[in-house]
């Protein structure tokens, strides 16, 4: 998948805590940095994602995503 957005880092995910509709996803992006996002529990459904998962955590001005 390609996008437009510059602010891309790979990591892991360190931790999933999923509530009845949002989900806090901690991804581990190296150096001691830790991003943590708040994204719709159905897209985590979605995406599969789960502890120990390799994702790209994607930053926009007004927005955090990941990817898969």
């Amino acid at each position: 998948m390609k996008i437009s957005a510059r602010n891309v880092f790979p990591g892991k995910v360190v931790a999933v805590k999923r509530g009845a509709v949002a989900a806090k996803v901690q991804v581990d992006i190296g150096g001691g940095n830790t991003v943590t996002s708040m994204v719709l529990a159905d897209s985590v459904e979605d995406l599969s994602i789960a502890v120990g998962d390799e994702i790209n955590v994607v930053i926009k001005s007004t927005e955090v995503m990941l990817s898969k």
